[in-house]
């Protein structure tokens, strides 16, 4: 089995959900998303230390959800925007670390599968990102009207965890800071440098909890996992 690290944003804030606080904090089934996302970096077999990238303001309330995890872990200090804070997520990675999976806090209904299963690609492919095709035919829109519509076959929702050799992830947030890049995802840093990311199957279920609907969804999804058991 691969050994990875395990980075997680999250330092995001719930303006989309109504609130003023970060949603990470939000509790489906009795626990805070973040402490979902945690539990399956928990079980995973190939994860070996856990890294949480957040705000001073979440401090006090997230450290003691690290100090129940078996792992060792980290508290890093997140920046002023997700690539600041992955960055800094990626400096404080223990010496000689190899691999890293960096997985959206809130997309907490991840299985341990999957992030082995990300973790086991990275020895052919040094960078990425699981996902999963649409099913939707997409519009693209300008002044609401329909400019195109492009070919379904080609297009893929993507995912996290995104994962890299360290080494390439690193250099590529070097050159985004040389060159004033901002971006939203890691692997959009590597198709600037003309690196290949390779997609890994994603999972229906692992969506990003954004919306007062998408707590909805994932408490369905929490329910059938229960009844399961």
């Amino acid at each position: 089995m691969v050994s990875c690290h395990f980075l997680i944003p999250a330092a995001g804030m719930g303006k989309r959900m109504g609130l003023a606080h970060n949603k990470l904090l939000v509790e489906l089934q009795g626990k805070s998303i973040l402490e979902w996302t945690l539990g399956a970096a928990e079980r995973s077999d190939s994860v070996v230390w856990i890294g949480v990238i957040g705000h001073d303001r979440d401090e006090s309330v997230i450290l003691p959800m690290l100090d129940r995890l078996t792992k060792p872990h980290q508290w890093i200090r997140g920046g002023e925007t997700r690539q600041e804070s992955v960055y800094n997520g990626l400096q404080a990675l223990p010496a000689g670390a190899k691999y890293v999976l960096i997985h959206d806090g809130a997309r907490c209904l991840i299985s341990p599968e999957l992030i082995d299963r990300c973790a086991q690609e990275l020895e052919r492919h040094p960078a990425l990102i699981c996902a999963v095709p649409v099913k939707d035919t997409i519009k693209v829109v300008q002044d609401h009207c329909i400019v195109a519509t492009p070919d379904r076959s080609r297009l893929w929702s993507a995912q996290t965890p995104q994962g890299f050799a360290v080494e390439t992830i690193v250099n590529a947030h070097r050159s985004a800071i040389a060159q004033g890049w901002q971006v939203t995802d890691d692997s959009a840093l590597l198709e600037k440098l003309g690196i290949p990311v390779t997609i890994v199957m994603g999972e229906e279920t692992n969506i990003k909890v954004t919306t007062p609907q998408d707590l909805i969804w994932a408490e369905a999804v929490l329910n059938s996992y229960i009844d399961r058991d």
